[in-house]
């Protein structure tokens, strides 16, 4: 038990880390936001300025709500530490296989019923 216990430390630094780095990249994007001030000269007008600052706010708006999911993910497996809950598939209740979480900390389901949700849909 000892060893598990020194695992679940191993892999709560970890997720804080992946936290901090998340945190750190979330902010990042916020920074790069670009601000009010317009280009001009563009050859085919306003139009394709405004497209162009479109399409840069949907990725950046995409990069964010995935840095914040994975946020979201990393809370839950913390969370899950402190329930003792954690490597516990959450379908079966069986234990998440150890490689599985070394690979992804914030794993909720074995493998067995990971495929079986994917095959399913």
């Amino acid at each position: 038990m000892v060893t598990e216990k020194k695992n679940y430390d191993t892999v709560t630094i970890r997720l804080k880390a992946d936290y901090h780095r998340l945190s750190d990249q979330l902010e990042a994007l916020k920074a790069s936001a670009p601000q009010e001030d317009r280009r001009e000269g563009s050859p085919f007008g306003k139009r394709e300025e405004e497209a162009t600052e479109t399409a840069d706010l949907e990725n950046r708006l995409a990069l964010e709500k995935r840095v914040l999911d994975q946020m979201a993910e990393v809370e839950y497996a913390l969370s899950k530490i402190n329930k003792g809950t954690f490597g516990k598939c959450e379908n079966c209740e069986q234990a998440i296989d150890p490689a599985r979480l070394e690979i992804l900390p914030y794993a909720k389901l074995c493998v067995t019923c990971k495929t079986k949700l994917n095959r399913t849909g």
